[in-house]
């Protein structure tokens, strides 16, 4: 067996290890050329990815690939019509950090509310700060938290906001009846630039597809109250970056808490979000909210799982219910 794994610079021993068992491993870095990986797939019996984009050429080349495992949630970097057409069952692994994205999210959203990184630079440039009005922060309580995509980790954030910080929460999620919103504590919106208007802080959570792609662009920004943040733990190119940064530098939005970008990695300079490194209310995280050592333990061993049921030539069991996955019908059973 020869199996490859992409994304090497995020570490997987155990993944590696059982693998290693299994066959010849094969470990790429991400920014492995589609020449490359092409030429490593053509004889490969399964392909791990993370972020590095799986391309129908790629695909286009495996003789005699089993799967393509996504070790993790989001699959838009895979071409999943030509995976469906030349018959390889394509998986994630859906459920493993749904609790820790949304922790993560919402600790973003803390940390903008109580000014939590300038209070930290201030005392450690200066050993202290008094109580004035440049400092002062705000409440969850009694707040208004719109979500936009109730899904398995909105939901999450959503019953933190609310039954955990009695915040209200509002929702935009098209595909979410309003009775099942109301059974999680959560008002329905049917109007996203209605749950902008309203909101003290909006969280994005949804899928990226091609009708969320910039669901949040420069007539939404303008939606927003000044006085509110906006959280992305989600896509990056769910938000218009070129008009979040001119919505930020300009005082448009109170501040943005942010750990995906749709080009990674940042860099200080030279990158569409370079000038928000100068801003004191914009917190960024460099796409790790889902990085704790209880979520890589249920990804690697579920990873491991879906791998062994193709490596034995068994049905794929795919968990994820987005209709991109759902559209296969060789190789894979569903959950």
């Amino acid at each position: 067996m020869k199996i490859v794994r992409t994304d090497r610079e995020l570490e997987c021993p155990l993944v590696d290890a059982e693998l290693s068992r299994r066959g010849d491993l094969v470990l790429l870095p991400e920014d492995v050329s589609e020449e490359r990986l092409a030429a490593e797939v053509a004889d490969a019996d399964l392909l791990l990815m993370c972020y590095r984009p799986v391309t129908a050429r790629v695909i286009g080349v495996a003789r005699r690939l089993k799967a393509i495992v996504k070790y993790g949630v989001g699959i838009d970097a895979i071409d999943i019509p030509a995976a469906i057409a030349r018959g390889i069952p394509v998986v994630n692994i859906p459920e493993y950090a749904e609790e820790t994205v949304a922790e993560g999210a919402f600790t973003l959203m803390l940390a903008l509310a109580k000014k939590l990184i300038p209070l930290d630079r201030q005392m450690r440039s200066e050993g202290w700060a008094w109580p004035t009005a440049c400092w002062m922060g705000g409440d969850i309580a009694g707040r208004t938290v719109g979500i936009v995509g109730l899904g398995r980790i909105g939901r999450s954030f959503a019953r933190m906001a609310g039954q955990g910080f009695r915040a209200r929460v509002i929702a935009y999620s098209p595909g979410t009846g309003a009775e099942e919103m109301a059974a999680l504590g959560v008002e329905k919106v049917d109007d996203l630039h209605d749950l902008l208007a309203q909101a003290d802080f909006v969280s994005l959570h949804c899928t990226l597809n091609e009708t969320t792609r910039h669901i949040i662009g420069a007539a939404e920004l303008a939606a927003m109250k000044p006085s509110a943040f906006l959280i992305n733990s989600s896509r990056g190119a769910l938000v218009d970056e070129k008009a979040l940064v001119a919505a930020l530098t300009a005082g448009q939005i109170a501040g943005a808490g942010l750990d995906v970008f749709a080009s990674e990695p940042l860099s200080l300079t030279g990158h569409v979000m370079s000038p928000l490194f100068g801003l004191p209310n914009v917190l960024m995280l460099p796409h790790l909210t889902f990085y704790t050592a209880e979520a890589m333990e249920r990804l690697e061993r579920e990873t491991i799982e879906r791998c062994d049921e193709a490596l034995a030539g068994d049905p794929v069991l795919v968990k994820s219910h987005d209709p991109r996955l759902r559209a296969q019908s060789r190789g894979v059973r569903f959950a």
